[in-house]
């Protein structure tokens, strides 16, 4: 199958970058929750920008000067509406912040796709064709179960959980999917003490080195901490800081930046989870021209929740240096 799906996406592309767009260029705009100095971006733009390539499409990529700031998106969205783009590509953070403008975006004749981050109803809670991203909650599931098999085996447990983003889609799911599995270990071991915590950990390394070492300092019994981003690189700066041993405090979290690889190479990241960011700006653009050229809907893609490990960094560096991880 896999096979198959590599033989029709490269028949695709040898279609898409012979014939481009006989008429004009797409015109395609991609509006993010996110500011443009967050280094995970940095992979979706080059898978975007590459599809818009391909396609001799005219692309743009609108950031927010503050990140996370769901009033800058909208008005960013309100932008490019107004604009009349054959395709809006956008993150949904929020569950009815972004329900007007995208659907009089439909109504427009806009085609949309969520990228990233969805509504948490899907389909049902807005009006955007289809969802290219990860599914957050067993991403946060499978996370958690890995970084289990790391945990003491006796005695007790406690363990923080950073919310990242609060009220923000991605974070608060991936948190619930952490969670989730760590309430099934309380019910499973009743012989043992098993507790957690939730923390507002933000979204910056400084800022949540500052929360979570805090934290740390004033809870020494922790055992772990699970981040819903990628920050948890900055504790790891932070223990190794204070002369703690790698594997004392365990840490995992999201998507592999630079930073991050550098944590588990150094032993301090034991496991992480990949989302596939060069996938979540390619597929979006590809699906626009099989809408735009041969009538197909958007469709959904799950780009995973694959969980890599300290022996695979040396793999994913490579391809991180090239911007596609």
């Amino acid at each position: 199958m896999k096979k198959l799906k590599g033989l029709a996406i490269a028949a695709l592309l040898s279609t898409a970058s012979s014939a481009a767009l006989a008429d004009k260029p797409l015109e395609i705009v991609f509006t993010v929750h996110s500011g443009a100095s967050n280094t995970f971006w940095q992979a979706v733009q080059k898978g975007y920008e590459d599809a818009c390539a391909k396609l001799a499409a005219n692309c743009q990529m609108v950031y927010v000067q503050t990140d996370g700031s769901i009033p800058e998106q909208v008005a960013n969205m309100e932008a490019a509406v107004a604009r009349k783009p054959d395709a809006l590509i956008t993150s949904i953070v929020d569950n009815t912040a972004f329900d007007d403008v995208i659907k009089r975006a439909r109504d427009a004749g806009i085609i949309v796709i969520a990228s990233n981050v969805d509504d948490l109803e899907g389909a049902a809670g807005n009006a955007r064709q289809a969802f290219i991203g990860q599914g957050f909650e067993p991403a946060g599931y499978g996370l958690a179960r890995a970084q289990w098999a790391n945990m003491p085996k006796d005695g007790p447990l406690h363990i923080l959980v950073g919310v990242s983003g609060p009220g923000q889609n991605w974070s608060e799911t991936r948190a619930l999917g952490v969670t989730n599995f760590l309430d099934e270990q309380i019910k499973a071991h009743p012989e043992r003490k098993i507790t957690y915590e939730k923390i507002d950990s933000g979204t910056d390394l400084a800022i949540t080195a500052d929360r979570v070492g805090a934290y740390l300092n004033a809870h020494p019994e922790t055992n772990a901490y699970f981040d819903t981003g990628f920050w948890h690189a900055g504790v790891a700066g932070v223990l190794k800081d204070k002369g703690v041993p790698p594997g004392k405090v365990l840490l995992a979290g999201f998507d592999l930046v630079p930073v991050v690889l550098d944590a588990m190479d150094s032993g301090y990241i034991q496991v992480e989870v990949d989302q596939q960011p060069y996938e979540q700006g390619f597929m979006p653009v590809m699906e626009v021209y099989l809408a735009k050229t041969v009538g197909l809907a958007p469709a959904d893609i799950n780009t995973g929740e694959a969980l890599v490990y300290p022996k695979d960094v040396a793999g994913v560096r490579a391809l991180s240096e090239k911007g596609l991880r």
